[in-house]
Order: structure tokens, then C-alpha cells, then sequence
């Protein structure tokens, strides 16, 4: 797979990094000549002096042969003409673009060329509901382009779903259930996978079915569309 990232800082960097470890062909395009000069030598791909705003810059890059642009800069507005350039002039298929400040994480989305935003306080605010919050649906990861969403619950006593195989749960056709981790082992989902107190459940969903996975996993009222 052919990665280009915009933005040689410390997560452009470590998104190269262990990409290229990964054995994909990474690219990455940074305007600050004194930055390149001092990551070249511990990052090991090819590398692209410019501003990845500029679309000189990114013909340079050969932007158009990747599968994935990344939009890593420190500059959420950076970030969205990063994003827009890459899916409307270049039609790179997968645009990820980080996000800065979680105020301006409204603007990232499929207008802007964005197919997944990346917030590190939305993330870490997740992972803490997660870890306390047993009985409640929250948000891991949202793909802004398609209007799905990644959940999790960790399954509570009084869990509707407690003691039933997936296949009777009458899971909407737009929600699949994704993993199921359980003492801390991942357990692929079967359709006679039989949900247990504790587990942590992932569930993909759209806003259409968010609320009746809610319901099925958590209990309460389904709302009206279920």
C-alpha cells in the first residue's frame, strides 16, 4: 500500500515510521527543510520538501499514485486543504486527517475530502468512558464519509443481550457486531457467540442504528425508527 503523509511531526513521524516498518511504500511531505534534515536519517522514507497545501507539491509527491493521503500537520486548517486537494484533484481513494482542536472537528468531513477524522482528545475522552462506564454505549472512532461510527459496550448484569447467541439478537441490518473482547482475549463473533457479563463488545453502526444496538445491548426504550 502507497501512503502519503502531510506533516513531519511527531505523529506524521510515527505514523511513517511504523507504516514503513509495516512494509508499506510511505511518503512524506514536510515544508521545513531543517525538520526533513533531521528526520531523514531515523525514518527511512522517501521524503518530499514543499508545502503539501501547494499542488505543485503535491504532483511533486505523486499524490495521485497513493491509496491513502494522511493529513498529519499541526494546522487543522492545513489539514483540510490537505484533505480537499488530495480527494478532488487527486482522487486519493482513503483520506485520514487528524485533528487538532476538537472544536474544528465538525469541519472534517466528506465536504472537505475527509473519509476518517482523528481526534486525540476524542479518543482518549472515549477511552475513559470506556474503562469506567459498564452498561453504556460509547464512542470509539467515527468515519465521517459514510456516516458509520466504531461503539463499544462492556455488557452489564441486567444486559438484555446477557446469556443470548448473536444470531438471536436481531441486530439491525445496518450494525455488525466487529469483535468481542473477554478476559482480555479477543473472541471473533460468531453468529452462536453467546454474550457474557463483562464482555466488550464492538459494534460498527450508522446513526440509523446506533439507538436499537443501544437498546438490544444496554436495555431502556427503542426509539421510534426501530
Amino acid at each position: 500500500m502507497r501512503v502519503a503523509i502531510a506533516g513531519a511531526g511527531k505523529v506524521g513521524t510515527a505514523i511513517a515510521s511504523d507504516l514503513n516498518d509495516a512494509g508499506h511504500d510511505v511518503l512524506v511531505i514536510e515544508v521545513d527543510p531543517d525538520v526533513v534534515a533531521n528526520v531523514r536519517p531515523t525514518v527511512p522514507v522517501t521524503w518530499v520538501e514543499g508545502d503539501a497545501c501547494e499542488m505543485s507539491t503535491l504532483r511533486k509527491a505523486e499524490v495521485d499514485k497513493a491509496d491513502v493521503m494522511v493529513a498529519a500537520t499541526g494546522d487543522d486548517e492545513d489539514n483540510l486543504v490537505v484533505s480537499l486537494l488530495a480527494k478532488t484533484e487527486f482522487a486519493v481513494p482513503r483520506v485520514v486527517a487528524r485533528v487538532n482542536h476538537p472544536k474544528n472537528r465538525w469541519l472534517f468531513n466528506e465536504t472537505w475530502g475527509v473519509d476518517v477524522s482523528v481526534s486525540t482528545p476524542n479518543i482518549l475522552t472515549a477511552l475513559v468512558e470506556e474503562a469506567v462506564s459498564v452498561g453504556s454505549l460509547v464512542r470509539l472512532l467515527q468515519f465521517e464519509g459514510g456516516g458509520a461510527r466504531l461503539v463499544e459496550v462492556t455488557l452489564a448484569d441486567d444486559s438484555p443481550a446477557m446469556g443470548k447467541p448473536l444470531a438471536e439478537l436481531s441486530l439491525p441490518r445496518e450494525a455488525s457486531v466487529v469483535a468481542v473482547v473477554r478476559n482480555r482475549r479477543v473472541v471473533v463473533p460468531r453468529g452462536d457467540t453467546v454474550m457474557s457479563m463483562g464482555d466488550e463488545v464492538v459494534v460498527l453502526v450508522t446513526g440509523e442504528s446506533e439507538d436499537q444496538v443501544k437498546w438490544l445491548f444496554v436495555g431502556g426504550q427503542p426509539s421510534a425508527a426501530s
